[in-house]
């Protein structure tokens, strides 16, 4: 009886839920592109900021802090002034690639997030930038 169980399990269970896991491709365009983060192609499943910041490197480093603290996100590939993760969503595990760069001659930190699937995030890129957008204000009051 166990092993009929496992087996429905693995052939019928599995393969459903592996369904709702929606990573796919990685964006060809990820990383610093001549000094900057890439454009966004289209603000349905993209958002873009640039951020006014009187120490970038300093506010990359607080927004790492805050990036790995989020659930359900990975930080990928991260360097003095750049950093790129992905974030799933919680039930179906949509991933997004969120990149943060600090650009100290600009005084700027740029943030990029971008869905791998669909045609439309429903705001979530545009919302996940507002949240982290809200640590880069709160660190120039100070």
């Amino acid at each position: 009886m166990e092993i009929i169980a496992m087996f429905i399990v693995s052939t019928l269970l599995v393969p459903l839920f592996m369904l709702f896991h929606l990573v796919g491709p990685i964006p060809a365009d990820l990383g610093i592109q001549g000094g900057d983060l890439s454009a966004c192609t289209s603000s349905a499943h993209c958002a873009r900021q640039n951020w006014h910041s009187a120490n970038p490197q300093a506010d990359l480093q607080t927004l790492i802090a805050a990036v790995r603290e989020t659930p359900r996100t990975v930080i990928i590939e991260e360097s003095d002034d750049y950093i790129h993760a992905e974030a799933s969503s919680a039930f179906f595990g949509f991933v997004d690639d969120l990149e943060l760069l600090a650009i100290p001659a600009k005084n700027m930190v740029q943030a990029r997030s971008i869905s791998r699937l669909g045609d439309s995030d429903l705001g979530v890129n545009s919302a996940r930038l507002d949240t982290l957008k809200v640590l880069i204000n709160e660190m120039d009051q100070n």
